[in-house]
């Protein structure tokens, strides 16, 4: 085994309570552990950038879903991308950078196998956890096989100053929508929009009923609609859909801290009308579309026709402050942790 010279302590994040409503900061630990040792076929990672995503407020709940749940008193897990210190495994060596999926701590123990090598001279280390990483295979992903976008689509997108939506919006006017339309939560994200993003129009949904807002800003309707939000967003997309338009359900933050059910679209009916659909995603199940992906929107990101942002929080102790402010919708691009 080949090794740098390894630092004493281990810091990670443990959820301690399953959260109700909002989460707090009783619900987590931040713990000091043994700096773990790397098996057979293993390699020891200094994470560099840890990501903090809505999904996981999903996982800190006990409820059945489509990965499991974050265990209590152990470390949680997420997106990180960091420099391999010490390798038992062939063919990765000591300062390799990797990709990998445990976060929320300062070093990981990784099976390589399970890791993807990354280029820091190709791109900032941190793009490979957001516009060229799996937030970005969500918005390629969702918008072209999902929503089956095609040239001269009309294109609606919620939480569109978010990681995801940002880029759904872009890759929709690279690839020739006819209009695209975004939500967010302030008047300086709707700014950020249209000058920055190149959207066609853009409001703050806190300025008014969205409904209402969203005819305003697509009097001829939306073919496609990329809901990262649900609740009234959603109904408004519906009231607003074209004759067979297509609704790719991403995300849901509206309600992910409810702690009532919470109705769904008054409107459903219109889908009979418009011959419309809607059709949920998770992006694990499109991991084909990863060299597509890479070379088309890698040469978009290196031209500068696709634009992206990111908002930095430092350290590890910050980590649960970084993931509320996701929830919060405090972040412009996505939200990474710098370690």
């Amino acid at each position: 085994m080949t090794e740098t010279q390894l630092p004493a302590v281990n810091r990670e994040w443990h959820l301690v309570s399953r959260p109700v409503g909002w989460p707090k900061p009783e619900d987590f630990a931040l713990v000091e552990a043994e700096v773990p040792q790397p098996g057979e076929g293993q390699v020891l990672v200094r994470n560099a950038y840890v990501s903090v995503d809505p999904y996981m407020r999903g996982r800190m709940s006990a409820a059945k879903s489509y990965v499991a749940p974050f265990e209590l008193g152990k470390v949680m897990q997420g997106g990180a991308v960091g420099e391999v210190i010490a390798s038992n495994a062939e063919g990765v060596e000591v300062g390799d950078h990797l990709l990998h999926f445990f976060g929320w701590r300062e070093l990981a123990v990784v099976d390589a196998k399970q890791a993807v090598k990354v280029d820091p001279e190709a791109a900032p280390l941190s793009t490979y956890l957001g516009v060229l990483g799996m937030t970005g295979l969500t918005a390629y992903a969702g918008l072209l096989r999902t929503a089956s976008f095609k040239e001269g689509d009309s294109v609606f997108v919620s939480g569109a100053a978010g990681a995801v939506g940002s880029q759904v919006g872009q890759i929709a006017k690279l690839k020739g929508a006819s209009r695209v339309i975004g939500s967010a939560g302030s008047d300086d994200k709707v700014k950020l929009l249209i000058e920055e993003y190149g959207f066609d129009a853009a409001f703050n949904y806190k300025n008014g009923p969205v409904g209402e807002q969203l005819r305003a800003a697509a009097p001829d309707g939306v073919d496609v609609y990329f809901d990262n939000v649900g609740g009234d967003h959603l109904e408004a997309a519906i009231g607003q859909l074209n004759r067979d338009g297509r609704i790719a359900v991403c995300g849901a933050i509206s309600v992910y801290n409810s702690t009532e059910p919470v109705p769904g679209p008054k409107n459903l009916a219109r889908l009979i009308q418009t011959r419309g659909r809607i059709e949920g995603f998770l992006v694990g199940d499109h991991y084909d579309l990863q060299p597509q992906f890479v070379q088309e929107v890698g040469a978009w990101v290196r031209s500068g026709e696709l634009k992206y942002s990111e908002t930095v929080v430092e350290g590890i102790e910050n980590n649960l402050e970084a993931f509320f402010g996701v929830l919060r919708g405090d972040n412009v691009g996505k939200m990474i942790v710098k370690l």
